[in-house]
């Protein structure tokens, strides 16, 4: 548990991750490109059919998967964690941080995770289906993601018997995953759209040519910060090419839009623009209470300026950072308690003072 326990301190006690440096292609309104490759084990039932024996036998046989990966020394050194070993706090901060899903996070026998220092790549074990292979890339680099993941995927595939069909593909508890089982996403970040009441005309086009929006922590969740997540909805029938293909000319169309905005802003608007976006900077750098509902929509504000090049001082890299300080769960971990909502909300406003003393002008 000793390695298991130091990667797992590393990761839920920082608020960074390579993700969200502000680098790749189009990274000032695609914050995230991430591609998840569902898999399961040939003859053994789904999770949601199997026993605690059964769900135990599977997280075994990753875990041998991934210390003969290491061996090889193919990539990076993996970590297999049992979720059950881990803290509820700790499992709600790895949602957070998007490394499980929040039904992973309960605690069920056999549930696992498996990751690597720079959480690039992540697998949830017994979640929808036995194995989702994640990777995250800042920026739209659907392609990069792609081929991190698919390289994972190469590796496990030597070492586990995954259930494939030669008409349909690869088997997943869900029907909308069969076939390639890629659901690949883009997070966008569109204020600019959201200030012009234009979000709900552009995501509902993206609906309609096939699309799935969501919001910044997926399935069932809202759209705060004006972030979204667009993926694809389908795998049978597509190839991953035309998958991806497809999502990334979406995406650009996306940025396009939002960035249009941004200038008709800065044009027409720009004064009533950098009040708005100063007054969010000014209560997060002084605020002395603040629930992560209102961090979160000042951040988009505060985030658009420095895009902008209105605010001088602050890199992205820094500022995507109050996503994550800005949750609950971390703000609990990183005061080392429970704290009741009042509590978390003083606890949050001078965590956020303290990050941003840093990068004042």
């Amino acid at each position: 548990m000793r390695r298991e326990g130091s990667l797992l301190e590393n990761i839920v006690r920082r608020s960074s991750s390579p993700w969200m440096d502000g680098s790749g292609t189009m990274s000032d309104v695609v914050i995230s490109s991430r591609v998840r490759l569902a898999r399961n084990l040939r003859d053994v039932e789904f999770p949601h059919r199997m026993d605690e024996k059964a769900a135990g036998a599977v997280l075994d046989k990753v875990k041998q998967a991934v210390s003969d990966v290491n061996a090889r020394k193919a990539m990076p050194e993996l970590t297999c964690i049992d979720l059950q070993d881990v803290s509820p706090l700790d499992r709600q901060v790895l949602v957070e941080k998007h490394l499980v899903s929040p039904q992973h996070a309960q605690p069920l026998p056999g549930r696992g995770l498996v990751t690597r220092p720079d959480e690039r790549v992540s697998i949830m074990v017994n979640e929808e289906d036995h194995l989702r292979i994640q990777c995250l890339y800042s920026g739209l680099e659907l392609d990069e993601a792609y081929i991190t993941a698919n390289g994972m995927d190469d590796l496990l595939d030597e070492r586990l018997d995954f259930a494939y069909d030669d008409r349909t593909g690869f088997l997943t508890a869900c029907p909308t995953n069969v076939g390639t089982g890629l659901r690949a996403s883009v997070m966008v970040h569109l204020p600019a759209l959201a200030i012009g009441d234009e979000v709900s005309r552009v995501l509902s086009a993206v609906n309609k040519v096939g699309l799935v929006v969501r919001g910044l922590y997926g399935e069932g969740t809202e759209g705060q910060g004006n972030v979204y997540q667009v993926s694809n909805q389908i795998t049978l029938g597509q190839t991953e090419t035309e998958i991806l293909e497809n999502l990334s000319l979406i995406a650009k169309q996306v940025v396009a839009e939002e960035k249009r905005y941004r200038e008709t802003l800065m044009k027409n608007r720009r004064t009533a623009l950098e009040d708005r976006i100063f007054r969010a900077w000014g209560i997060l750098t002084n605020a002395r209470s603040m629930s992560s509902e209102e961090a979160v929509k000042l951040w988009s504000d505060v985030r658009l300026g420095v895009e902008l090049g209105l605010i001088e001082g602050p890199d992205v890299t820094h500022i995507n950072e109050i996503l994550v300080i800005a949750q609950p769960h971390f703000v609990m971990r990183s005061h080392g308690r429970t704290m009741t909502p009042e509590e978390r909300d003083i606890a949050r406003a001078e965590l956020l003072r303290r990050h941003l003393a840093t990068m004042r002008s």
